[in-house]
């Protein structure tokens, strides 16, 4: 990708945790800062968000697990292939279950974009499986750090009880959040690679966030409008009008569930 690519490049001595970090700081400000992931943290969420929230992460998360399992023997992925500890499919599964039933599988919609999505991870799964190592980083210590919060606060939103619903945000093969993280990154830091891979790995992490980043600007303007035609109806005229509205537009539905995604990476990714 070429997104670091017009950037100074500096010494390459330093982890490439630490490099990622860097490499994302701009991208991380802008996506932590949106409208929509600043409600979500007030817990302003709906449980048609949320559904549609878990829709996405279950293509994201099928793709992305898919090629790690894949790939496992690679020696760029080998040092971070935790499949006991971080793997979220199954919980995602269940989640999705609790919602929508045993049939659940039919009702999940997934939008354009989580389509090109899930392709860019087929695609460096089959051809650069190195490249895997940034989606795996940001994405599960992402939602093993902010994840965390925005589990709490699902809870609370949506009135759910336990873990009933919320599983995706649950490790129980994690006891030490905080040490798992330092393994990872220890276990990350230790992976060999040329410069140019090294390089390569910095660009796909921001062009993951830069990707994220450009979805979650169009639904805020899709959402914005959705808002200013139902403000005036109050509060339940306006959960009424927003579920009707996100259930029969594709579009709504695929750009609410993608931002919200990116909120989880916002969170998590600098908690690190």
């Amino acid at each position: 990708m070429d997104s670091m690519q017009s950037k100074p490049r500096e010494a390459t001595g330093s982890d490439l945790s630490e490099q990622i970090k860097a490499a994302t700081k701009d991208s991380h400000v802008r996506a932590e800062n949106t409208q929509l992931m600043l409600s979500y943290q007030k817990g302003q969420i709906t449980p048609t968000q949320y559904k549609l929230l878990l829709c996405s992460l279950y293509e994201i998360y099928q793709a992305l697990e898919e090629e790690l399992d894949r790939n496992a023997a690679h020696p760029a992925v080998q040092p971070v292939y935790f499949p006991q500890e971080l793997a979220r499919l199954e919980s995602l599964e269940l989640d999705l279950e609790h919602f929508f039933g045993p049939h659940w599988r039919k009702r999940v919609t997934v939008p354009a974009a989580t389509h090109r999505y899930t392709q860019r991870l087929r695609e460096i799964g089959r051809n650069r499986p190195d490249l895997l190592v940034a989606h795996a980083y940001t994405r599960y210590l992402g939602d093993l750090s902010g994840g965390q919060v925005l589990g709490k606060i699902t809870q609370k939103s949506l009135g759910l009880s336990g873990n009933k619903g919320v599983l995706f945000f649950s490790f129980p093969g994690v006891t030490s959040p905080n040490r798992f993280k330092q393994l990872y990154r220890s276990r990350m830091n230790s992976i060999e690679l040329t410069e140019q891979q090294r390089w390569d790995v910095l660009d796909e992490a921001t062009t993951a966030f830069e990707l994220n980043i450009e979805v979650f600007d169009d639904l805020q303007k899709m959402l914005s409008i959705t808002e200013e035609a139902s403000s005036e109806k109050g509060n339940d005229a306006t959960s009424k009008t927003l579920s009707k509205t996100f259930s029969s537009s594709p579009v709504l539905q695929f750009a609410l569930g993608v931002g919200i995604t990116l909120a989880t990476v916002g969170m998590g990714v600098y908690a690190f």
